[in-house]
């Protein structure tokens, strides 16, 4: 059974940082691209960053550019998504995803968690 759980939301002020987590079980990680997406109230999800499990390319929305960072430990199937410098609008519910591809397209990708709220107070 595919399974991703994310975790490290929480409340921060701006300014301030989260890391978040993506554990990843029941398919060949080291095959796929994790995405992080998120989705604001009344907004549609968008694609925050993405990394190939196989040679480590990192992609980044022009949003997020110098704040946050990808990073994956293909030894714990696990991708992190630091995030510094946070202001109100990142704000939202984050979800991880896998896919063989790619993309930050939120309907290309195959599995998703069930998600993680990032609130940042100002």
């Amino acid at each position: 059974e595919v399974q991703l759980v994310e975790s490290g939301g929480g409340l921060v002020q701006a300014g301030g940082s989260l890391r978040l987590s993506c554990a990843a079980s029941g398919f060949s990680f080291d095959d796929y691209v994790i995405g992080w997406f998120r989705q604001a109230p009344g907004k549609e999800r968008e694609g925050v960053s993405c990394i190939s499990s196989s040679d480590g390319s990192t992609y980044y929305a022009d949003s997020v550019k110098g704040r946050f960072t990808i990073s994956s430990d293909n030894a714990k199937n696990t991708v992190y998504l630091q995030m510094n410098s946070l202001k109100p609008e990142d704000t939202a519910v984050y979800y991880c995803a896998a896919d063989l591809i790619a993309t930050m397209i939120p309907y290309e990708y195959d599995y998703w968690g069930q998600g993680t709220q990032v609130t940042v107070s100002s």
